[in-house]
């Protein structure tokens, strides 16, 4: 270089988007970031002792947030898996992990099986109007004796002429005292193995749907958490969701785009964390100076956004290969474990760094912790995808 040539300096504040996100992304951002800013956040501590009102997902099924890469054809905006991760991103900054959540469950969870495997008649009962707002949906896999492992799932539906008689129960059901109908998974041959499981749209008003108690939870407060009871629910045959005995395999499908949405909602509360705390380390003076511009505080930034931003990378990439047609499994558990692993780790390093402020509800850190450990639990826990990822090699 010579003495004439201008010396290129690192450009920290410089924003390039991933190569995933276009200008359509942006403007949906845009969009999204500034009905959450108006509409959500103002909301988000009341909504902690009340849970959510159904309202909400009326007003975003207005505005067009709900079925974001829905075909056009059943009220969706025909876009891509990468407007679903701009949802999830900026739902992160309502300051309310029960409502993401909640939005999450209806949007990422038990609408994409009904649109792919639903038939004709169950898109326009009742994707049509999740799409919209008017009726909200929930997913029941959970049973009190069946978590992790979905095979001991006892929820029965038997065959009873034209009707199936469903008897059973599920257990952490969000949206459940709220949902007009449930993606129910059950079991239809207790003989076959993973064959004998069968999914059923199962309307949540339908005599012998009981909801049995609305669940007390560590975090995510301002979403409902149900204890749901089947006692001789009959339902129609044709509320059988997909094939006769491929329910577990449907589920499994279903699982691997929650789990990816849920790694990307992770990234994007960790960063809102991240950021709100390192404003106040450049605010909080001790000892003479901002707590920011002591080495040890400097180090806890930087560990913070090298695995924040490590989360990110792997998480977009992956979802790249999911909106290319491809079923990274191994990749998908990855993102999930790693994005959840590291939002507690940030949420719990921002309260270390706030100190007694950390631990108090008024600077909503305490907060991000607790919502944010559901997602080392929720939609496969840490030990379930640390199994597939070790089983994938073969072991």
């Amino acid at each position: 270089m010579s003495a004439t040539e201008e010396v290129i300096k690192p450009d920290f504040a410089g924003q390039q988007k991933h190569f995933i996100f276009n200008e359509d992304h942006d403007r949906l951002r845009e969009s999204i970031g500034a009905f959450v800013e108006k509409e959500l956040t103002p909301h988000a501590e009341e909504w902690e002792e009340t849970t959510f009102p159904d309202s909400v997902i009326k007003r975003m099924g207005e505005l067009g947030f709900l079925g974001l890469s829905m075909p056009e054809e059943y009220g969706g905006q025909g876009g891509d898996y990468y407007c679903n991760l701009v949802l999830a991103e900026e739902m992160s900054k309502s300051g309310s992990g029960g409502l993401a959540m909640g939005v999450a469950v209806h949007t990422d969870m038990a609408m994409p099986p009904i649109h792919l495997f639903g038939t004709e008649e169950q898109k326009q009962e009742w994707l049509v109007p999740a799409i919209k707002g008017e009726k909200i949906l929930c997913l029941g896999i959970t049973e009190p004796d069946a978590g992790s492992d979905v095979s001991g799932i006892k929820t029965r539906a038997v065959r009873d002429g034209d009707e199936y008689v469903i008897n059973g129960s599920k257990t952490y059901i969000t949206n459940g005292h709220r949902a007009d109908v449930i993606v129910l998974v059950t079991k239809t041959d207790p003989d076959a193995g993973y064959d004998g499981f069968s999914l059923f749209l199962v309307p949540m008003d339908a005599p012998g749907v009981i909801r049995e108690k609305k669940l007390e939870k560590l975090g995510m407060h301002a979403s409902d958490t149900a204890l749901l009871a089947f006692q001789d629910v009959r339902v129609p045959a044709s509320a059988m969701l997909g094939q006769e005995g491929k329910g577990f395999f449907h589920i499994m499908w279903e699982l691997q785009g929650e789990r990816l949405i849920g790694a990307a909602g992770c990234v994007a509360g960790a960063q809102v964390c991240f950021d709100k705390t390192l404003e106040y380390a450049m605010e909080r003076q001790a000892f003479g100076r901002q707590i920011g511009k002591f080495q040890v505080i400097r180090h806890k930034f930087a560990e913070m956004a090298t695995k924040i931003e490590a989360a990110r990378q792997m998480t977009y990439m992956t979802a790249w290969r999911f909106n290319n047609g491809e079923y990274p499994v191994r990749e998908i558990s990855m993102a999930k474990l790693y994005s959840a692993r590291i939002a507690v780790e940030v949420a719990d390093e921002c309260i270390q760094i706030h100190g007694g402020a950390g631990y108090m509800k008024e600077y909503g850190s305490e907060r991000v912790w607790r919502d944010m450990r559901l997602n080392r639990i929720g939609a496969g826990t840490d030990e379930i995808m640390l199994d597939v990822i070790g089983r994938s090699y073969g072991l």
